[in-house]
C-alpha cells in the first residue's frame, strides 16, 4: 500500500504556483513541498510538461538551480518517471563500486520483468550504452556473471511451481554455498532465470531439507562480494519489504544518516508499498518510521520525506 496522499489539481495552476515559488529573494520551499509532495507520478509528469510549454524551461533544471543538498536530490528523483529514476539510481550505484552492488541487485530483483525491461531501455536512452555493459565493465568473475545475469534477465512472471525442480535446485544451491566450493555457475543460472514464484518454492524447500534458511547459511559465509551479492539477491526476491526495512534501519542507525539509502526507499516505494514497509519497521523496532526519521534529518529535506511518508 502507498503512503502518498495525492490531491487533484490543474497542471497549469501547479506550474504557475511553482514559477511563483521560484521568484523573489530565495525559493518558497514550502510551496514546492506542498505541491510536488502531493502529486501522483502522472500528475508530476503533466506538471513538468506544462511547465516546459508555459515557460520554455525544464522544471527539473529549474529545481536543481533553486534548491540544494539532500532536499534537491530527493525532489529530483521524485520528479523522474519510475524507469528513468531506476536508471539514475543504477548508474549512481555502478559508480559507487562495491558499495553499490546491493543497490543494483535490489533494483532488478524487486522490479517485475516488464519493469526491468523498462529500466534497461531508460538506461540506454539516458546514458547511450547498456546497463549490462556498464555492470560488466565494473565487475569481474562470478560477481560479474551474477550481476550481468540479474540485470539482463527477463523472468517468467507466472505463479506456476514445479515442486520436483524446487527440490533439485534447493540441493544445487546447498552444494554451491557449502564451504564455498560449489558450482557457482549453476547457482547463478538458477537465481537469474527462474521465476520469483519458483525461486520462493526452492528457498522454502531448502529450509525444509537443510534445517535453516538459505539466507542464514549465506550470511555465515558472506565474507566476499560474491556471497554478499547472492545473499542480497535472495533476500530481495524472498521478501523485499523486510529487505527495505533493513535498508531503512541501517540508514538511520549508522553514525551520520545514509541519506541516499533513505531517499531511495522512500521515493521508490511511496506510491507502491511504503505503508507495508512502515508496518514491518514498527514491528521490528517498536518505533514508527516517521518518528525515527524525524530525529535523524532536518530542514526541508525532512519536511519533504515526511510528506511522502503521509505525514
Amino acid at each position: 500500500m502507498a503512503t502518498l496522499v495525492t490531491i487533484k489539481s490543474s497542471p497549469l495552476e501547479d506550474a504557475e504556483a511553482l514559477q511563483k515559488a521560484f521568484k523573489g529573494w530565495g525559493t518558497d520551499e514550502k510551496s514546492v513541498i506542498t505541491i510536488l509532495g502531493h502529486r501522483s507520478v502522472y500528475q508530476r509528469q503533466q506538471i513538468r510538461k506544462t511547465y516546459q510549454e508555459t515557460y520554455q524551461e525544464d522544471l527539473l533544471k529549474r529545481l536543481e538551480s533553486e534548491i540544494s543538498g539532500d532536499f534537491e536530490r530527493a525532489v529530483y528523483r521524485w520528479m523522474l518517471e519510475p524507469a528513468d529514476r531506476d536508471a539514475v539510481l543504477a548508474n549512481v550505484a555502478i559508480k559507487d563500486g562495491s558499495k553499490g552492488y546491493p543497490v543494483i541487485i535490489e533494483i532488478v530483483s524487486v522490479l517485475s520483468p516488464e519493469e526491468v525491461l523498462a529500466l534497461r531501455r531508460a538506461y540506454h536512452n539516458r546514458y547511450k550504452h547498456s546497463l549490462e555493459e556498464d555492470v560488466a565493465a565494473h565487475t569481474t568473475g562470478h560477481l560479474r556473471q551474477l550481476l550481468v545475469g540479474l540485470v539482463s534477465s527477463f523472468r517468467y512472471g507466472g505463479d506456476e511451481i514445479n515442486p520436483k525442480l524446487a527440490k533439485t535446485e534447493a540441493d544445487i544451491l546447498h552444494e554451491s554455498i557449502k564451504e564455498k566450493k560449489g558450482n557457482y555457475e549453476e547457482a547463478i543460472r538458477i537465481l537469474t532465470t527462474r521465476s520469483k514464484t519458483q525461486l520462493l518454492a526452492t528457498f522454502n524447500r531448502y529450509k525444509d531439507d537443510h534445517g535453516t534458511s538459505i539466507t542464514k547459511k549465506l550470511l555465515d559465509n558472506a565474507s566476499d562480494d560474491f556471497h554478499k551479492a547472492l545473499h542480497t539477491a535472495i533476500r530481495c526476491i524472498s521478501d523485499h519489504k523486510k529487505y527495505y526495512e533493513k535498508v531503512l534501519r541501517s540508514a538511520l542507525k549508522r553514525i551520520g544518516t545514509d541519506e541516499d539509502g533513505l531517499t531511495r526507499v522512500v521515493v521508490t516505494r511511496a506510491e507502491k508499498d511504503l505503508k507495508d514497509i512502515k508496518e514491518v519497521y514498527y514491528k521490528r523496532n517498536s518505533v514508527h518510521l516517521e518518528d525515527a526519521i524525524a530525529k535523524e534529518i532536518s530542514g526541508d529535506y525532512k519536511k519533504f520525506i515526511l510528506t511522502l511518508l503521509g505525514k
